[in-house]
């Protein structure tokens, strides 16, 4: 994940997130002043001087007003709950009012553990796949098709949106907008096993110029690596495992059961938001994946340093 990622529901950047935002500080507040009162009453209660004169009947006009005071309390949690309520349900329709024919599709897929993340078109040629990185246009509306591969996952960005859970065999549908610039942290929000602090994902929004720049190099397959050591690292990554799981659009390697490698050396982090994505980290990660997030789908790579040094190498051109 970048440095300045951001990954806050206080922070919201949405048009959804700022109306859940809105519901929570008025439940806050609410629930800070009820809080409030009825710790002073208790206290006043508890620390009242007992009357220096027993008796055996207590005082009508006292019984009344207890009397009284009580039903005004329920009285009062009574409209603060309806109230609430009708809040809650004025919220969750304006979360989910948004629509529009023209807005942007992305179809994310919850893997254990990584997003596949794939935007439609009509052309099948034009469409866009990566994993773990999404962009999106400020000001447009953006539909997300969630769904699962495996196992219960939660696509949650809250600076944009709530939760939606992701169901095997399911598809459902989210919308957000984003209102302002910047790049959010998001993250799977249900437990889906060993490595599930490790399934994050990042959502960049930016200008509808930039979006369009950034999914026109996306749909440009790879290109011939310059250079004797990427060509032959090419020719590694052909002839080892890595073309048996992963596709690089341009070349022979279609595997579907893994991220597509195709732009990978231009993505912010490895593994889901596990590691930075430096040569450093893209060695440790492709000779032994298991050391850093164990229990993945990958296997350990036992290259030959000089076949692994030139696999990095062509990695690296994969921008």
């Amino acid at each position: 994940m970048t440095a300045d990622a951001v990954q806050s529901v206080l922070a919201p950047a949405g048009t959804q997130a700022s109306t859940i935002y809105h519901l929570w500080s008025l439940m806050l507040w609410v629930a800070t002043a009820v809080f409030t009162i009825v710790s002073g009453a208790v206290l006043i209660a508890a620390t009242r001087r007992r009357s220096e004169r027993s008796s055996t009947r207590p005082d009508s006009r006292v019984e009344r007003t207890l009397s009284r005071i009580v039903a005004a309390a329920v009285a009062v949690t009574a409209v603060i709950l309806l109230a609430l309520l009708s809040v809650s349900v004025w919220t969750g329709r304006t979360v989910a009012s948004l629509q529009a024919s023209s807005a942007v599709t992305v179809d994310v897929i919850g893997h254990q553990w990584w997003w596949e993340i794939e935007y439609e078109d009509g052309l099948a040629s034009r469409r866009v796949r990566t994993a773990n990185e999404i962009h999106i246009p400020v000001g447009q509306p953006v539909v997300f098709k969630v769904t699962s591969r495996d196992v219960i996952h939660s696509f949650w960005v809250p600076n944009l949106q709530g939760k939606r859970d992701l169901i095997p065999g399911y598809t459902t549908a989210i919308w957000l907008r984003a209102d302002r610039p910047g790049v959010f942290r998001g993250q799977c929000a249900e437990f889906c096993g060993l490595q599930h602090a490790h399934m994050a994902l990042e959502v960049t929004a930016e200008s509808n110029a930039d979006f369009e720049r950034w999914l026109d190099a996306r749909r440009q397959p790879a290109v011939d690596p310059p250079g004797e050591a990427p060509l032959r690292g090419r020719d590694v990554f052909m002839r080892a495992r890595c073309a048996t799981c992963h596709t690089v659009r341009g070349t022979d390697a279609a595997g579907q059961v893994a991220p597509d490698l195709t732009h990978v050396a231009s993505r912010g982090s490895l593994g889901a938001g596990t590691l930075p994505n430096s040569r450093e980290h893209l060695l440790s990660w492709v000779r032994d994946p298991q050391q850093s997030k164990p229990g993945n789908q990958m296997p350990p790579n036992p290259l030959p340093a000089g076949d692994l040094d030139a696999l990095l190498s062509y990695l690296e051109t994969l921008r």
